[in-house]
């Protein structure tokens, strides 16, 4: 069986779960389970801590699991990222006091930095030259400088309200962007059928969370311009209809661009235009 961890909470949790069960998978029935055998699909579910994931993964316990890549990079594991999963988008970014003289990278060398991910940042600095006191807090990170433990923090930045409200603002590039990532352990090959089957599931859902069906009519002498709209992946699916001087077409597309491709066939003379979701896919 392919042994697969997964978070059993924070942010990342349910978006794992329902990825994981729209690829075919069974998950827990109740939340004090932590191991779920899935005999049918030939894969064990256990259910981690997120900050344990990439340890057990990198020390070969567990075949692969769902983490963040900024757990992964902390983790300072052997675990290999094998695929992005579309979700748990974050930042991260330096932040120091509104009147701090900090304002670039190189401002920081001989400073404080707190940081609930100090090896990351610890790595981050060191390959560009810099040298700085790491300070771990598991939480709360922006309190630090106020109450005089930090110069400055390294933390999650998503609208910046947190920050503004501790007096802080972001500065220099982005340390990492980071999201939620399938990691596999170094005793299982790229290759492994096992993996590519469990790829090639969570690709089909990634897929059908981003692509829709779309069906329109559309006069045979106005298909080469609906075409050049909507190209699908490989080609469209043309099919004739009773009245011969139209053709009913069936295609692919972005969900994000769903109305806009809508207006603009609607203008080349497509009518009867129908939007399908899609449950599951393999492309």
């Amino acid at each position: 069986m392919l042994r697969i961890a997964v978070p059993n909470k924070g942010m990342l949790s349910e978006p794992a779960w329902n990825m994981l069960a729209e690829a075919g998978y069974r998950l827990r029935s109740n939340s004090r389970q932590l191991v779920v055998e899935d005999p049918d699909n030939d894969i064990e579910l256990f259910y981690l801590r997120p900050l344990d994931i990439a340890v057990y993964v990198g020390r070969g316990t567990i075949d692969v699991g769902i983490t963040g890549r900024d757990l992964l990079l902390n983790s300072g594991t052997e675990a290999v990222e094998h695929m992005p999963l579309g979700f748990g988008a974050s930042t991260f970014r330096f932040a120091a006091p509104t009147e701090s003289p900090i304002n670039r990278l190189e401002d920081i060398d001989g400073k404080r930095v707190a940081s609930s991910y100090d090896k990351l940042v610890d790595d981050y600095l060191k390959a560009r030259g810099i040298h700085a006191d790491i300070i771990h807090l598991d939480g709360a990170v922006e309190s630090s400088v106020q109450l005089g433990v930090a110069d400055l923090i390294a933390d999650v930045v998503s609208t910046g309200t947190t920050l503004r409200n501790a007096g802080l603002r972001v500065f220099a590039d982005p340390i990492l962007h980071s999201e939620a990532i399938l990691i596999r352990s170094p005793r299982v090959t790229e290759n492994d059928e096992r993996l590519t089957i469990l790829g090639r599931r969570i690709q089909g859902v990634l897929t059908a969370q981003r692509y829709v069906l779309m069906d329109y009519d559309i006069p045979v002498s106005k298909v080469a311009a609906a075409v050049e709209v909507t190209p699908g992946f490989e080609s469209p699916t043309i099919s004739p209809l009773h009245d011969k001087q139209w053709v009913a077409v069936r295609v692919m597309v972005p969900r994000e661009k769903v109305n806009q491709l809508m207006d603009r066939l609607y203008e080349v003379g497509a009518r009867g235009i129908i939007v399908t979701a899609l449950q599951a896919s393999r492309i």
